[in-house]
């Protein structure tokens, strides 16, 4: 009996294993690569986490350099600001002092003005000097000292108390009231009022104070710090004194101080006082006027204008009224 012969498909086996081998390659790629994935993942996520922190880090540098960029921006802004004010101010001040020079060579080109204007009436006043000095001297008369007559049973003290002098003559015009006051012992009556006819003591206005030595310490206490309102004219007080007190039973003396006369007409002046101090049929005026000047306004500025006409206003008003005139020297 024959052997029969089994036919075997090779190629079908070899296949079968070639495809078995390429799987198990693949599956054990796959096991490989998830085994090394987390490592990877690890060493990912430390790298992200220190570019994080330097990132963090570069954040914390750029805020603060802008804090401080910011801080100096304000600083020069602030800066800037000051420089601008000042420099307005520096405008405003050259404005102001280009004023007050133009100012100045107004008040010096007026004050030349004046010295003309002074040194010409000084002229005339020399003159008139000349001329009195040619005249017959008047017969000396009683009871005078230095210049003043004293024969006064009355006395009034007609005060200008204007700002240049309580400013700058205040302490000698107390000195020449005590002075005035040692030359009568004892007087009727004592009345104090100043330029606008204001009475020191309201409750005697209109009325004599008596003169005791009290009253005369009370008036000088007084006088020390008493400054009511002036127009800076002798006008009012010297009208007011006379037609207040003129009585032709009286012997009544008046002593202006002043230091300038700003307004009005010196003639009119003179024209109303007369009329007010009129003389007692072939007497002379009751009243007597004295003038006492205070150079404040030569020695620390002023209009001379308003000087010389008051000096010629008290020297004709003392002249007509039976008085005197005196001007200081600043002593």
């Amino acid at each position: 009996m024959k052997r029969q012969k089994h036919n075997m498909d090779v190629f079908n086996l070899s296949f079968l294993d070639v495809i078995s081998c390429g799987f198990g390659a693949i599956i054990l790629l796959l096991v490989i690569s998830k085994a090394s994935e987390p490592l990877v993942l690890k060493t990912t996520s430390k790298n992200l986490k220190s570019t994080v922190q330097r990132l963090k880090y570069e954040l914390d540098e750029v805020r603060q350099k802008s804090r401080t960029i910011n801080l100096e921006l304000v600083t020069t802004r602030n800066r800037l600001a000051e420089k601008k004010d000042r420099l307005a101010r520096l405008r405003s001040e050259k404005t102001s002092l280009t004023a007050q020079l133009k100012a100045a060579q107004t008040d010096i080109n007026a004050r030349n003005k004046i010295e003309q204007q002074l040194e010409t009436a000084m002229q005339k006043l020399t003159e008139e000097m000349k001329r009195l000095q040619s005249m017959k001297p008047r017969p000396v008369r009683e009871n005078i000292i230095g210049g003043v007559p004293v024969d006064s049973e009355y006395i009034i003290f007609v005060i200008d108390t204007s700002g240049s002098m309580y400013r700058y003559a205040w302490n000698l015009v107390q000195k020449k009231i005590r002075e005035i006051l040692s030359i009568y012992p004892h007087v009727k009556g004592i009345q104090v009022m100043n330029d606008m006819g204001d009475y020191m003591f309201s409750q005697y206005a209109g009325q004599w104070i008596p003169d005791t030595p009290a009253r005369r310490r009370v008036i000088l206490r007084r006088l020390a710090n008493w400054t009511p309102f002036s127009n800076s004219s002798p006008v009012e007080g010297i009208e007011g004194a006379i037609a207040s007190f003129w009585n032709p039973g009286k012997r009544i003396s008046i002593y202006y101080f002043g230091d300038d006369f700003s307004h009005g007409s010196i003639q009119d002046v003179l024209n109303k006082v007369n009329r007010l101090n009129r003389p007692i049929t072939g007497r002379k005026r009751l009243v007597r006027i004295h003038a006492v000047g205070f150079p404040t306004l030569i020695l620390h500025g002023g209009n001379w204008n308003n000087v010389v006409r008051f000096a010629a206003l008290m020297r004709k008003l003392a002249e007509d009224n039976n008085g005197s005139f005196v001007g200081l020297n600043g002593r």
